[in-house]
């Protein structure tokens, strides 16, 4: 599992951030988690592919998470998408997007899904390879969190050891999924010998604008890595108190408290230039934080 930052800044664009949008890439396929506006053009500059996405989710209809939506999904049907794409999102933004490509009497090209998300959370996405589900956070107006989980592939092959033993690639499904191996001569190759335990399942929790609470710490604890909103430092506590967002040592906190592997901060305000002090802030309630930058992939 990889994020990809596309963009980590709140409401307006400055000092060169973006409105907040994120790509999570497993095996191979993109979630993308929020559209702010330029979403498109971040994904061109920092190589993430379109056509690998399949589904796309929104937390909240503040318009810094969601304006750069119908540019993306009309460019998606002009480059030729034949694919389908799932739209995960509050139930207010159906009726925005069949207006806005109404009035443009646009068709799109390729089968679009749109799935509300369930007032009180639940599973949005359940894959071979990962499944996705959403909880409530606490930010003056409906909003979500999003857990995404990895599905274990199996025990991973150990190709030099069934060079070894002459088993052929036809044979590594079975091996995979721990089974021993029967050679031509009757002789039976265990499945120890030429495999090892695969990855364990990884989770990542995108925590949305949000008030400190501990509301959802049930749905996160234990994540291997948490995005949480940062928006302000401690010397203004009052006004992410005021509106429904949290401070970097705030997030640090809950991050603590989750047990959680990693802490991505972001969701800056722009009213700060310098964003070191987030980190500082933050490293004084848990230790393994970064201060999350546009452009840059972190590996869970």
């Amino acid at each position: 599992m990889r994020v990809t930052i596309l963009g980590h800044n709140s409401a307006l664009p400055a000092f060169g951030r973006h409105p907040t949008s994120q790509a999570v890439t497993v095996y191979g396929e993109v979630l993308l988690i929020d559209c702010g506006e330029g979403t498109q053009i971040q994904m061109q500059r920092y190589g993430v592919k379109w056509k690998n996405v399949q589904h796309l989710f929104i937390s909240h209809m503040h318009g810094d998470h969601y304006f750069g939506l119908p540019g993306l999904i009309n460019s998606m049907s002009l480059m030729g998408r034949t694919a389908p794409l799932y739209l995960h999102a509050p139930k207010e933004l159906k009726p925005i997007l069949d207006a806005i490509l109404a009035a443009a009497n646009t068709t799109l090209n390729y089968p679009f899904f749109f799935n509300e998300l369930p007032e009180n959370g639940g599973m949005l996405a359940d894959t071979p390879s990962y499944t996705v589900k959403c909880f409530p956070v606490s930010h003056g107006i409906t909003c979500f969190g999003f857990l995404i989980t990895t599905k274990t592939r199996g025990r991973r092959i150990l190709p030099d050891k069934c060079k070894e033993y002459d088993i052929p690639t036809d044979g590594f499904e079975l091996l995979k999924q721990g089974h021993d191996y029967l050679l031509p001569d009757g002789n039976i190759v265990k499945n120890e010998w030429v495999t090892e335990e695969g990855p364990a399942p990884k989770k990542y929790a995108y925590c949305a604008d949000t008030l400190y609470t501990e509301d959802y710490l049930e749905h996160i604890n234990g994540v291997d890595a948490i995005y949480h909103e940062s928006t302000y430092l401690e010397q203004d506590a009052d006004k992410a108190a005021a509106r429904h967002h949290s401070t970097a040592a705030q997030a640090a906190q809950l991050a603590a408290k989750a047990g959680a592997g990693l802490l991505l901060l972001g969701h800056f305000s722009s009213k700060y230039k310098d964003l070191d002090e987030f980190g500082k802030e933050a490293m004084a309630h848990f230790a393994n934080v970064i201060v999350s930058e546009e452009g840059v992939a972190y590996d869970i």
